[in-house]
């Protein structure tokens, strides 16, 4: 008899979540207690952006976010090779926090 994982979640979304939303941008933010992602579609030449979606966490929940997504982004490079994120690209607005 096979024993089922502890802790399992069922997921549900719905059909405009499931679709996703494109960011090339991402603004982020925190205080002492929490941290703030607000994701963005920056185009080229654009004054200004609007925030698309914005997701809070707690730092422990960060952290452990980060660690997740720095190990997928070894399972990717090591699947389809090295991205290359050099600073030579193009250059985000002048903000504090954010990536591009």
């Amino acid at each position: 008899m096979e024993e089922e994982p502890k802790n399992q979640i069922q997921i549900e979304i719905d059909d405009a979540t499931a679709k996703g939303t494109y960011s090339n941008l991402a603004f982020i933010t925190h205080s002492e207690t929490e941290f703030v992602i607000d994701f963005d579609f920056h185009q080229p030449q654009a004054p200004k952006t609007r925030v698309l979606a914005r997701v809070v966490c707690s730092p422990v929940h960060m952290k452990r976010l980060a660690a997740a997504v720095q190990d997928n982004l070894h399972k990717y490079e090591a699947r389809f090779g090295e991205i290359n994120a050099s600073p030579g690209q193009a250059a985000p607005p002048k903000a504090g926090g954010y990536f591009h």
